[in-house]
């Protein structure tokens, strides 16, 4: 596995991951996003060929960041799961039965719609609409925080967000007329947008401004383009 790309936002280090993922080094947390457990199953409920291996290579990616990170928690921006339960899910918690000692905390998506003793049996702290940690925000779409105000007397204070959702990537020209559309890590000034951590989803082409940055993942490194 490739070194860790160090990047600091806000004066906290972070270290991006070619496996989709950020480990937070000051709070020993593993922030992933859309992870999507149970997909697969549903694609083949539903008639659709999808291998399982597929799942299972999801959860072994996991295992192996865990192991390298040793992480205290994981932090999950939302679509933890993909929709109602089915075999996946429930072997999902077999292998959270093996790391009984993570703590694990969700931020809703728009696909968490499991019922919430199976969150409880597994362990899962769920946060209905965000979850602020250290002075960061973490929500699964970040446009859901245009109209909401995060900072005031009751909540504590927020410079800079975590968000997913929207499976970020970025268009790299080649020669010709060749090109290529690869995952990427986007920070904007005010947010972060973190890949899907599931290789069983698409990407939405991004387009940075001049001062935000991007990182693209290519053959398991991290590029940083800008």
């Amino acid at each position: 596995m490739h070194p860790a790309f160090p990047f600091r936002v806000k004066k906290r280090q972070l270290w991006l991951s070619a496996e989709c993922c950020i480990f937070w080094e000051d709070q020993r947390s593993l922030i992933l996003s859309d992870l999507h457990f149970g997909k697969t199953g549903h694609f083949r409920k539903s008639g659709i060929a999808v291998p399982q291996s597929v799942y299972k290579d999801d959860l072994q990616r996991l295992v192996m960041q865990i192991q390298y990170f040793q992480p205290r928690q994981l932090i999950i921006v939302g679509d933890m799961f993909h929709s109602h339960g089915n075999r996946e899910v429930d072997l999902f918690k077999r292998w959270r039965s093996d790391f009984s000692g993570l703590d694990v905390h969700l931020i809703k998506g728009n696909h968490d719609i499991l019922h919430d003793a199976y969150y409880s049996e597994c362990g899962i702290t769920v946060n209905e609409e965000t979850m602020i940690l250290d002075g960061l925000c973490f929500i699964h779409d970040i446009e859901h925080l245009r109209n909401k105000k995060i900072e005031n007397d009751s909540t504590p204070f927020v410079n800079y967000c975590f968000s997913g959702h929207k499976h970020p990537g970025i268009r790299i020209n080649g020669a010709g007329k060749q090109s290529i559309c690869l995952p990427c890590f986007y920070f904007g000034e005010e947010y972060a947008v973190i890949p899907a951590f599931s290789r069983f989803t698409g990407i939405a082409i991004i387009k940075p401004a001049h001062n935000e940055h991007v990182f693209a993942i290519a053959e398991k490194k991290i590029i940083r383009l800008q």
